[in-house]
């Protein structure tokens, strides 16, 4: 009640859109042990609650309040593999839980656990530590994303000889190729990759299982097998003028520009920029906010970015009650250095000029329930054109990619075609697991990561009884 909420705040506008730098900024160790000791320790931890990994954040709060660093990171390590990525990335659904978020000051949890994690690394208290034995029990996980690392590195600790397979260049997944850099910097990945391998992990980057290592060597090779695929393929948008030169799926622009950051050439015909260019983004989530992130710093001329749904209140709704998380308005570091929005628009059509983009037709919609579902409901009369150059779907991910590895193991799949795993996290296939975005759908890093961690569990408890 003495202390107040006190957030680090971001690096100037002017300042951060002319480099792909962090844009968060770090209070002093001092003001940062203040705003843990907002933390009440409340009876029932609705934060607790409310994080899916289940962190303990009235106890690791307490122990950064009294200046126990190295206690505040063990605590924080218990349950979350990566608070480095979490504490930079996650949208925080702790902090909407908590019992001073009622009053609308709620404890800086997210940034409290990144501040952790930085002085642990900085002053050496996470460093390798090898499993004293192994089990002679080897595990493929594919995928290094945040669900087949955490998977990885929890297996690793139990002592079992984990090889983790990466279609790309690098480890991380979207970690690495989809989050821009100026949200996460990706030397975080290398660092704590690096105590990941001196912990005895094995990595192998650059190969497509099912494609330059087949499914059937890969369940010959090894006793227990993780499937951490993503959810990668897009949602698209199949309107007239969809083939049309300047329309591209987000990732694809996104994974370009971090390449280009990470020293990787591309060549002028291949580049997506967004400089000197109207850019429409399509899709009101964080992917289509990271997508307004990078034009602006790509020089665009213009950026506008629309969405089906209508406008978010403001403040939570009467059936949005406290501690669930809030469904309000969000407004990105993104959208504050200069993007215009636009709510309750459906893209009709594409228009343009000599096989390129120059403006998409809109049109608002209501959204009505319609034979028991909500449908989007043309408005009549409200067609028009918004001018652009370069357009980026960003509405999202459908499933996982199932041509190659999946269709090749006969992998089952879900009616959505999700991956299908039964409650030990078992596909339809002796000793296959799998876990996060390819059995849930696409969501958030750290349920991804707490995904990983359940399915870890259950292939050691596997591998140990010799059975599910």
């Amino acid at each position: 009640m003495k202390i107040k909420m006190k957030p680090a705040g971001n690096r100037p506008v002017h300042e951060r859109i002319g480099d792909y730098s962090e844009v968060e900024q770090t209070l002093n160790s001092e003001d940062r042990m203040l705003q843990a000791s907002r933390c009440m320790d409340c009876g029932i931890p609705f934060c607790h609650w409310g994080c899916p990994v289940d962190n303990l954040i009235p106890e690791w709060n307490e122990l950064l309040y009294r200046g126990d660093w190295k206690g505040a990171s063990d605590r924080l390590h218990a349950t979350n593999n990566f608070p480095e990525f979490t504490g930079r990335i996650c949208p925080a659904p702790c902090e909407h839980s908590c019992v001073l978020n009622i009053g609308g000051e709620p404890v800086t949890i997210r940034e409290n656990e990144a501040a952790i994690v930085e002085k642990a690394f900085a002053e050496g208290y996470i460093r390798p530590v090898p499993p004293p034995n192994r089990t002679g029990r080897r595990v493929a996980v594919i995928g290094s994303g945040p669900a087949g690392m955490a998977a990885a590195d929890q297996l690793n600790k139990a002592g079992h000889t984990v090889t983790m397979f990466e279609k790309d260049e690098k480890i991380g997944g979207l970690l690495r190729f989809g989050i821009p850099d100026f949200k996460l910097n990706k030397s975080t990945i290398d660092r704590r990759l690096e105590i990941m391998m001196a912990e005895g992990l094995e990595v192998k980057t650059g190969i497509q299982v099912g494609r330059d290592i087949s499914g059937k060597e890969i369940m010959q090779q090894y006793d227990a097998v993780c499937l951490a695929i993503g959810s990668m393929y897009p949602r698209d948008l199949s309107v007239e003028g969809r083939d049309f030169d300047g329309i591209h799926f987000a990732m694809e622009y996104l994974t370009q520009q971090n390449r280009v950051n990470d020293g990787a050439y591309v060549a002028y015909d291949r580049r997506i920029t967004a400089e000197g260019r109207r850019v429409l983004v399509i899709g009101g989530g964080d992917t289509g906010s990271d997508c307004v992130g990078t034009a602006i710093r790509q020089k665009a001329a213009s950026v506008t970015q629309i969405e089906i749904l209508p406008r978010p209140p403001e403040t939570r709704a009467a059936d949005n009650p406290w501690p669930y998380h809030a469904k309000t308005l969000k407004t990105s570091t993104s959208h504050e250095e200069g993007c215009e929005r636009m709510w309750g628009l459906s893209t009709v059509r594409f228009v343009g000029m000599q096989h390129r983009v120059t403006h998409a037709e809109v049109e608002e919609v209501s959204m009505e329930h319609v034979n028991g579902s909500v449908s989007a409901v043309p408005v009549a009369g409200t067609r028009r054109l918004i001018g652009a150059d370069l357009i980026l779907l960003a509405m999202g991910f459908l499933h996982p990619v199932y041509e190659g590895l999946l269709d090749e193991l006969g992998v089952a799949l879900t009616s959505r075609n999700n991956v299908r795993v039964d409650g030990h996290m078992a596909t339809n296939l002796e000793k296959v697991f799998a876990a996060g975005d390819a059995v849930n759908g696409a969501s958030l890093v750290v349920t991804a990561i707490a995904s990983g961690r359940r399915v870890a569990q259950r292939i050691d408890r596997y591998l140990q009884k010799g059975g599910i």
